[in-house]
């Protein structure tokens, strides 16, 4: 896929355009997970505007990545960097989406209710559901094209459907990144192109997009970029230039995996 112009972030519910690029760099991050070292030396930068594919064996730290940029796990050491300055917790700026198989799909809850939950970060302790709240909703449920759907129980939706949900929670929660565990999985072909289709109007829109992704097949469709990890990093550049078979072999072991 062929490198983007930048663009400035759009803020939804006016009043908020940015005058500077947003980036988010990551500077030799080292975390554990329950006393076993599970990424080491983790170093790229990326910004609004671009897809980024995160690639590696399992067990090689991804979901791990994924969760510490979210603010979810602690670092051992280095730094997250957000807009120029240590991202040290959670921000409703940065939204993390977890695999399908996390969410208890049971749980009484419609599409609507469950978007309307990106608005309580913004909300804090003592603010109500206003109308401003309720239009960035309703224009997250648009956007995902969900308003047929909005009063369906969670339980029933298809797996394309589940992933529009929780893209349209993040776009209520104004979120400028977005950080998705294994978004393609369990999707058919037309549903997997249907989302990658979402992800480049988000981009486009002024989004960073983070993904991990297994499928090697279809990363130069759907991505602009590729971060190889096996608990440290094997490479991060864009998809035409470091996702090369000698990267994917230091990876995985065998160039064989590209045919997976």
């Amino acid at each position: 896929m062929p490198a983007k112009t930048p663009k400035e972030h759009v803020c939804w519910g006016g009043g908020c355009e940015h005058s500077q690029h947003h980036q988010l760099e990551v500077r030799d991050l080292r975390v554990s997970y329950r006393e076993v070292l599970a990424l080491d030396g983790i170093q790229f930068a990326s910004e609004c505007g671009r897809s980024v594919a995160l690639i590696g064996p399992n067990g090689a730290g991804k979901s791990t990545l994924l969760k510490t940029l979210a603010g979810l796990m602690q670092a051992d050491s280095g730094s997250i960097i957000w807009r120029g300055q240590p991202l040290t917790r959670s921000s409703h700026e940065i939204a993390y989406l977890p695999q399908r198989g996390d969410v208890d799909w049971n749980f009484p809850i419609t599409v609507r209710g469950l978007v309307e939950m990106g608005r309580y970060p913004n909300l804090g302790w003592w603010r109500t559901f206003s109308k401003h709240d309720a239009d960035i909703v309703e224009r997250a449920l648009t956007a995902m094209d969900l308003l047929d759907l909005q009063d369906r129980q969670i339980s029933a939706l298809s797996g394309g459907q589940q992933q529009r949900t929780f893209l349209a929670r993040a776009l209520a929660q104004e979120a400028h990144v977005l950080l998705l565990d294994e978004p393609f999985t369990g999707l058919d072909k037309p549903a997997q192109e249907n989302l990658s289709r979402l992800f480049r109007e988000l981009t486009a829109e002024g989004r960073l997009l983070i993904a991990s992704h297994h499928d090697l097949q279809t990363v130069t469709g759907f991505f602009d970029d590729v971060l190889l990890i096996k608990r440290t990093q094997v490479v991060f550049g864009e998809v035409a230039t470091a996702f090369t078979p000698e990267n994917i072999a230091a990876a995985y072991g065998s160039s064989a995996a590209i045919r997976e």
